[in-house]
C-alpha cells in the first residue's frame, strides 16, 4: 500500500490551485475565511462557476458529465478548497440524491433530473428525520398512500438543511404499515411547489436560518416520481447515506481550523507570552494535531484502497466519529484561545458585509462556529450510531 501521491496527483493539486486561485471570487473567499454566512447566491455564484469549469459533480462518471475523477483526486480537490476558503458545494443534490439516481433511477428519471442538479437549475433537500424518527429513521411515519396515478403525502419532516432555498425534496415515506419497518419505505422525489408543503425555520444556537420544518398535508406526488420499486426506500436510503459519509471526516477543514488555531494561539499573549508556549494549552494543541496526523493516514488507508479497487465500508464510520469530535475540538480551543472575546455575538457581522478587522472577525465568529460543530457529531448518523457500526463490523462485538 503506498500512501504517497504520484507525480500526476500533484500536477493536479497545482492545478487546483491554480484555478482556485483564479476562479474563486474574493467576496466569497473572505467571507469564508471570515466565517461569515453564505447566502444561496454565494452559493450559487461558486457552483456554476464549478460547473463551467466541469468540476462540480467531482464523484460524477464521465458519461452523466462529472470529471470522471478517482477517489484521490477528489480527496485533493477537496484538502485544496478548504485551504483556499472556498465554500462547501451544497451536497443534496449533486453528491447525494444523485449517486442514487444514477443507480436507481429509469433512464427517463436520469435524463430528467441530473442534467438540472449539474447546471444548477434544482436545489434539492433531505427529507429524512422526524420528529421521531431521527437516529431510529426506520421508525419514520410519514405517509404515502397511493391513489391512482399519484401517492398523497402526509407527514413532517425535520433538520431539513437549507430547505428555504430548495425547489426539490428527496424523502423517505411510508407506503406499507403493515410490513416490517424497513420494507415498508419508499422514496419519493418531490415538488417543493407542490401545494400542500410549508417550510418553517428552525433558527439555531448560533443564531442562523439553516435547518427547517417541512410540513407535507395531503401532498400529491405523480408515481412517476417514485425511484426505485415501491418498498425499496430504505435500499436507496442506505446507498445514500454511504455516499453522505464520503469525506465527513472533514479533513480538509480541520487543517484550516488548525492553522488559524496556531495563529491565534501565536498572537494571543497570556502572562507576558504567547498562548501557543503555555504547557497546558501546547499540549492540547499538539495533541489535536498528532490526532489529525492520524485521521489523514486513515483516510489515505481508506482512499488507497478505493483506488485499487476497495470499498469503504465501517472504516467510514471510524472517519465520521474521529473527524467531528477532532473539530469539535478545534473549535472549542479557539474559543478558549480568545477568551472573553469570543463570549460576544455579533449577528450583523455573520449576515453583513461590513469590513472588520482580523482581531474582531476572529472573535465575531468563534461563539457561532462553536456552537454549530456542535451539530457535527449528530448528522449524518450520530456518533453513537457510527461506534455502534464499529464495534459490530469491525470488532464483532
Amino acid at each position: 500500500m503506498n500512501l504517497t501521491f504520484t507525480a500526476e496527483e500533484q500536477r493536479f493539486r497545482d492545478e487546483v490551485r491554480e484555478f482556485l486561485a483564479e476562479s474563486l471570487p474574493d467576496d466569497i473567499r473572505q467571507r469564508v475565511r471570515l466565517g461569515r454566512h453564505l447566502r444561496a447566491d454565494d452559493h450559487l455564484r461558486w457552483q456554476n462557476i464549478l460547473s463551467r469549469q466541469g468540476w462540480l459533480a467531482a464523484n460524477w462518471p464521465v458519461e452523466h458529465g462529472g470529471p470522471g475523477w478517482g477517489p484521490v483526486q477528489r480527496h485533493i480537490f477537496d484538502e485544496e478548497c478548504a485551504a483556499a476558503h472556498a465554500p462547501t458545494v451544497v451536497p443534496f443534490g449533486v453528491n447525494m440524491v444523485a449517486p442514487v439516481i444514477m443507480k436507481f433511477g429509469t433512464d427517463e428519471q436520469k435524463n430528467r433530473y441530473l442534467p438540472r442538479i449539474l447546471d444548477n437549475r434544482d436545489w434539492w433537500c433531505q427529507g429524512y428525520s422526524e420528529p421521531g424518527a431521527g437516529s431510529d429513521l426506520a421508525s419514520l411515519t410519514t405517509r404515502a398512500v397511493r391513489e391512482g396515478d399519484h401517492y398523497v403525502v402526509n407527514g413532517q419532516k425535520t433538520w431539513t438543511t437549507l430547505g428555504q432555498h430548495a425547489n426539490m425534496l428527496f424523502c423517505l415515506v411510508r407506503t406499507d404499515p403493515v410490513a416490517k419497518k424497513q420494507a415498508g419505505i419508499s422514496f419519493l422525489l418531490i415538488d417543493m411547489q407542490t401545494p400542500g408543503i410549508t417550510v418553517r425555520p428552525i433558527v439555531t444556537l448560533d443564531g442562523a436560518h439553516e435547518v427547517n420544518e417541512v410540513f407535507l398535508d395531503n401532498v400529491r406526488v405523480p408515481v412517476e416520481n417514485r425511484l426505485g420499486e415501491e418498498g425499496q426506500g430504505w435500499t436507496c436510503a442506505k446507498f445514500l447515506l454511504t455516499h453522505e459519509r464520503t469525506g465527513i471526516a472533514g479533513l480538509g477543514h480541520a487543517k484550516q481550523a488548525l492553522r488559524h488555531l496556531k495563529s491565534l494561539a501565536g498572537r494571543i499573549e497570556h502572562r507576558g507570552k504567547p498562548l501557543l508556549e503555555q504547557p497546558s494549552f501546547r499540549l492540547r494543541v499538539v495533541k489535536a494535531e498528532l490526532e489529525l496526523m492520524a485521521l489523514e493516514v486513515t483516510n489515505l488507508r481508506v482512499i488507497a484502497a478505493a483506488r485499487d479497487g476497495g470499498a469503504p465500508g465501517a472504516e467510514s464510520s471510524l472517519l465520521k466519529v474521529r473527524g467531528s469530535e477532532l473539530r469539535q475540538e478545534l473549535s472549542e480551543l479557539t474559543r478558549r484561545a480568545l477568551g472573553p472575546a469570543a463570549v460576544a455575538f455579533f449577528p450583523e457581522f455573520l449576515y453583513g458585509d461590513e469590513p472588520l478587522d482580523e482581531a474582531h472577525a476572529a472573535s465575531a465568529a468563534a461563539s457561532a462556529q462553536y456552537f454549530n460543530r456542535r451539530k457535527l457529531s449528530i448528522y449524518g448518523g450520530a456518533n453513537e450510531i457510527q461506534k455502534g457500526i464499529v464495534a459490530k463490523t469491525i470488532l464483532g462485538m
